[in-house]
């Protein structure tokens, strides 16, 4: 049930959408629809607006309801396999920006978060703001030393509006939960929740000072993405410092070309850098539009992005991370039966999926795109109509995956403004194989393998009664649904054979124990004395592997 208390806010919301005209949303919501009879006390429809597009109305609507409005429209921005193409378009022009508020007001919170004043913090601070939004502004300040800093303040107030509006969009997530038809696969729960997360984050300055002070870390070189400092002995929960970092906007086409800076570079930059955050680090800036990309236009020679504003970060979790990756490069190498089966294989769809069929379905949607030349293809438009594709197979959405939607939709955006011909296929592909490479080599799985060595060791004596207690249980036939028939008439036929496994498979866990204790314990030996153990006990396994007859 909606709780009474949103029921005046369920009404300005009404209100608002009917001020807008678009009556055919009030209409089409099972919310509303009893609403339909208090329309004449409701907001009469504003003439100005009559001669604006639907998409248009409605990103007016949402930026007058508020934040939490603006972020679920920039949300629903990235669903194109949900939302109709041009309302997706205005939704991802939706600007979080607001009046100021009273500069005195932001001194104030800002020496009650510093517990101290702003002359003794600041050698000076500006009261007029440098931008506004709706959970926060910005300030110029100068420090003791002469350098030049931005202070973020969150807006007063700001804590309890959010909460109060949160309320709202859970309780139409809940009646959406009840009433669509499809919410099994939209998740409408899931997808406030994630809204909800981003908004909680934005109001925690101390968290997006650390988000930046990682991402510097990240690309510590600066060459190719520049990230300001955070100043933290002037941070706190509602006030961020960051140095002063000077450009010009990622779509400033005009400023970019005067300062001479080659756009085609700049731009095939821009997509690495989206590949290595993602897929390297597994943090990314989630909020990648132009207003939050700069351009360095002082480095004409080697030309890079800076990146502001930290608020809403994304990171995945591993598995999905592997996946989606898996998935990018079946796209790229058009293996359209390794797509189907990882959709599977990743659990984003029904195990009982008949595979040639979503094959089939991912071809037909693929293939007239490459048709084209590779300069022309949108990746992101491609992503879209597969989602579109896959929802007709039982689609689950997942609502970690939302913000990296949003991201390649923004990237691929910049990218197109500053090079209409780049070609995303041909720089990405080569990008996120050795990405891959990379982050699945041997090396890097010794280093995993050094890593939890102690927790293996740890467990390491329970090892033998584990596999001797699994053996006779699977002789005596009690993990008959642990395996299918073929497996367990293999386990039967060599059951005479178990103690020869048990043996050579206990000699290669010590050996390879050994190899890693050896690697831990004396690395300045070079990895050539563990990896010999390694390969002995992997022979060990060998050896004792049932064979079939």
């Amino acid at each position: 049930m909606t709780p009474l208390g949103v029921v005046p806010r369920l009404l300005r919301v009404a209100s608002v959408l009917l001020a807008y005209r678009l009556d055919e949303l009030v209409d089409a919501t099972h919310l509303y629809r009893p609403l339909k009879l208090l329309r004449p006390l409701l907001a009469r429809p504003r003439a100005n607006v009559a001669q604006l597009s639907r998409g248009e109305r409605l990103r007016l609507a949402l930026t007058e309801l508020g934040p939490i409005f603006v972020k679920a429209g920039q949300v629903l921005s990235t669903r194109r396999d949900l939302v109709p193409a041009d309302i997706a378009d205005e939704l991802s022009l939706l600007q979080d920006q607001v009046a100021p508020f009273p500069g005195a007001e932001a001194r104030a919170i800002v020496e009650q978060q510093l517990n101290a004043s702003t002359d003794q913090l600041y050698a000076h601070f500006d009261e007029r703001p440098l931008a506004s939004a709706s959970i926060a502004q910005v300030h110029a300040a100068t420090l003791r030393d002469g350098r030049e800093v931005v202070v973020k303040v969150l807006r007063p107030g700001i804590d309890a509006r959010i909460a109060r509006d949160v309320k709202l969009l859970r309780s139409l997530g809940e009646l959406a939960q009840r009433w669509h038809p499809n919410a099994d696969k939209i998740r409408p729960l899931d997808v406030v929740a994630e809204v909800e997360k981003m908004l909680e984050n934005e109001l925690d300055l101390q968290r997006e000072g650390a988000s930046a002070s990682l991402l510097k870390r990240n690309f510590d070189s600066g060459v190719d993405l520049y990230v300001p400092a955070v100043h933290w002995e002037l941070t706190a929960a509602r006030v961020l410092t960051l140095e002063r970092v000077h450009g010009v906007s990622s779509d400033d086409i005009a400023a970019i070309d005067a300062a001479g800076i080659d756009r085609k570079a700049l731009a095939a930059k821009g997509v690495r850098v989206f590949y290595e955050q993602v897929f390297r680090d597994n943090f990314f800036h989630a909020d990648a539009h132009p207003g939050n990309i700069w351009v360095d236009t002082a480095r004409t020679g080697e030309p890079r992005f800076i990146a502001l504003d930290f608020g809403i970060m994304g990171s995945l979790p591993e598995a999905d991370q592997y996946w989606l990756a898996q998935n990018f490069i079946a796209l790229f190498e058009r293996d359209y039966a390794r797509i189907a089966q990882l959709h599977v294989a990743a659990g984003w769809m029904p195990a009982t999926l008949r595979l040639d069929e979503l094959e089939a379905a991912v071809r037909t949607v693929c293939e007239p795109y490459f048709t084209r030349p590779l300069s022309q293809i949108s990746l992101a438009e491609l992503v879209v109509k597969l989602f579109q594709t896959a929802r007709r197979f039982e689609l689950t959405l997942q609502p970690q995956l939302i913000l990296l939607q949003k991201t390649l939709l923004n990237i691929e955006g910049v990218g197109r403004m500053l090079d209409p011909q780049i070609d995303i296929w041909a720089v990405a592909h080569p990008v996120l194989k050795r990405i891959l490479r990379e982050r699945y080599s041997p090396l890097r799985t010794l280093r995993d393998v050094r890593k939890r060595l102690p927790e293996w060791l740890h467990h390491a004596p329970e090892f033998p009664e584990l596999v001797r207690d699994a053996l006779r249980q699977a002789g005596r036939g009690e993990q008959r649904t642990l395996a299918d028939p073929l497996a367990l008439a293999l386990l039967h036929d060599n059951a005479r054979r178990q103690h020869k496994l048990l043996a050579c498979s206990l000699l290669g866990a010590s050996l390879l124990i050994g190899a890693a204790l050896l690697w831990t314990l004396a690395p300045q030996h070079g990895p050539w004395p563990p990896l010999g153990a390694a390969v002995a006990g992997l022979l060990a396994f060998a050896c004792g592997w049932p064979r079939s007859r």
